[in-house]
């Protein structure tokens, strides 16, 4: 369709061409006129017609790119782990699903259709300059141009350095919003909002800069190309002007010409443009590849579709977070049987948390193997062993969307009486009445309606219902008072229903019917036994245990 269009264009400066010498050697009237002329206005209804075609064609192929790379994106962003998110932040990465991917889709569509349309119609009106009417005339009619390429050439370097300089600065500011906006009450309740709103100026204005820097090199195109048409324009009237006074060029050829140099136009603003997006493109591309090639850091190789319950073993795994001197585990060894319930206890930073994740491969071990049922861990995929372990972390994270559908979230098709039984097993049944809306109260972005107990409990309400073989408590009751804390665990031994248990809590209270209890320090195991065999072993666990008994006492006096 654009070469259709092409070939129309170039076409309608030479039949004008043919008109002006036919008036003028008065060999055209009456009918023959109407019938050239409607020739000419046909000519322009076909060419609308193109246009609207290769707009709906071309443009909603690069908007299904901006689609495809979006889904890409967002793909490798959630099967990435924790350590890929270390060194990135979420407002770059948001600025590249939104700011970068516009980039490229615009080069995508809007650049393709100017370089096609623009180069193929450069080709014909030069063609035709130079075959159809004189070649001489369009020799002289180009000289300007080499001067205006390496204008462009100087244009599009300082282009390229602007519009990378201007998505780097968007994405810093992006990220400072998204940021404050997450933490919106740390900042009011420290008194930063000044502060803040000082920085985010600092950074708006220098993504303003930046973006006007760009813009302003982008304007220095169309100086270019008005500079060389204006001279090119001056060298056709004064040697065409020559030409016809000798009788070696007709008025209508001279005519024919001035049209096709200032369809000139069009290709050479396309340049400039074309240039333009060209280099925003590549300049968001660079930020945007190495995300999506980035290697996944847990790789999903397993083949084992299913998770068989049985003993969860972990064989002298040790694991160092990078970047870090010391190791966060150090030869651990457990065997836990199924059905059985397992405390981990220990001071801050003495590996229980990562003794988990490990456990849902959000890392890899360095040393050591974890298995399940006797399969290690690696061998299942992460969809069979991620979907047969119900995690609860410390900070519960709730979406915006109703009580009902946050515990429910595991479990899509659950009545409204399964999640009432889960919420009963969690303990926030009663409070989740007396909401505005009950089940159906909103609870706002990640839960901010709720209180932190209340949402660990939401939590542990949509753990119980995915009915997980797995259930790992990441000090998930540590939000709660110690009569709610009782209730809970009361029922968790009630409805475990054979469910293999691993709690990690600094509250000794919450394990003291464990089966079984490993008490961590400095990444190995310590201590362990039941409550009573690391009562009488008399160390960390026994003098914790006093410790917190005796603040119990003298809270409750």
């Amino acid at each position: 369709m654009l070469a259709g269009i092409a070939c129309l264009i170039v076409w309608i400066p030479r039949q004008i061409g043919h008109l002006v010498d036919g008036l003028v050697a008065k060999q055209l009237s009456g009918g023959a006129l109407l019938r050239e002329l409607g020739w000419l206005c046909l000519a322009g209804v076909i060419v609308y017609f193109l246009r609207v075609g290769w707009r709906l064609q071309l443009y909603a192929a690069a908007y299904r790119l901006g689609m495809e790379l979006r889904q890409r994106l967002y793909d490798r962003l959630t099967l990435q782990g924790p350590r890929f998110y270390q060194d990135r932040r979420t407002g770059d990465l948001m600025a590249m699903a939104t700011n970068d991917i516009d980039a490229i889709e615009m080069a995508a569509g809007e650049a393709m259709l100017a370089g096609f349309d623009g180069t193929l119609t450069l080709v014909l009106v030069v063609a035709m300059m130079a075959l159809g009417v004189d070649a001489r005339l369009a020799a002289c009619a180009l000289l300007p141009f080499p001067l205006m390429a390496l204008a462009f050439w100087w244009i599009s370097g300082h282009v390229h350095a602007s519009w990378a300089q201007s998505l780097e600065r968007f994405a810093a500011l992006n990220d400072h919003v998204q940021e404050s906006l997450s933490g919106v009450r740390t900042v009011r309740a420290l008194g930063l909002a000044q502060r803040n709103e000082a920085h985010f100026s600092k950074l708006a204005t220098a993504a303003s800069d930046a973006s006007f820097d760009a813009q302003k090199w982008e304007a220095t195109y169309e100086p270019a190309v008005g500079i060389t048409l204006t001279a090119a324009t001056v060298i056709v009237l004064g040697v065409g002007g020559w030409l016809v006074w000798h009788n070696e060029l007709s008025v209508g050829q001279l005519t024919s010409f001035s049209l096709y140099l200032g369809q000139m136009i069009w290709p050479m603003f396309a340049a400039g443009w074309v240039l333009s997006l060209f280099e925003r493109g590549k300049a968001a591309w660079a930020r945007l590849q190495p995300v999506l090639d980035a290697p996944l850091v847990i790789d999903d190789h397993g083949t084992v579709p299913h998770v068989e319950p049985g003993t969860v073993e972990a064989d002298g795994v040790s694991f160092r977070y990078p970047g870090q001197g010391r190791a966060a585990l150090d030869n651990v060894s457990l065997v836990l049987p199924a059905g059985r319930t397992l405390g981990l206890v220990g001071p801050t930073g003495a590996g229980k948390s990562t003794l988990l994740r490990l456990m849902l491969r959000h890392y890899h071990p360095d040393a050591g193997q974890l298995r399940w049922n006797r399969v290690d861990l690696e061998r299942y995929t992460l969809a069979a062993l991620r979907g047969a372990i119900a995690w609860v972390p410390q900070e519960a994270f709730l979406f915006s969307a109703s009580v009902a559908d946050n515990i429910a979230l595991a479990t899509p098709g659950a009545t409204r009486e399964q999640v009432e039984e889960a919420a009963k097993l969690a303990a926030i049944h009663e409070e989740i009445l007396r909401l505005p809306n009950g089940y159906d109260t909103p609870v706002g972005e990640r839960g901010v309606t709720l209180s932190g107990g209340q949402r660990q409990r939401v939590a542990i309400a949509r753990a119980l219902l995915a009915d997980a073989p797995l259930l790992l408590l990441d000090d998930a009751l540590s939000a709660v008072d110690t009569d709610t804390e009782a209730r809970i665990l009361a029922h968790l031994r009630d409805a475990r229903m054979g469910r293999t248990v691993i709690i990690v809590s600094h509250r000794l209270s919450t394990v003291a019917d464990a089966d079984r209890t490993l008490v961590l320090r400095d990444g190995h195991v310590a201590e362990q036994g039941s409550h009573a065999e690391l009562l009488a072993q008399g160390g960390w666990y026994a003098r914790q245990w006093r410790y917190q008994q005796l603040q119990a006492s003298l809270d409750a006096s």
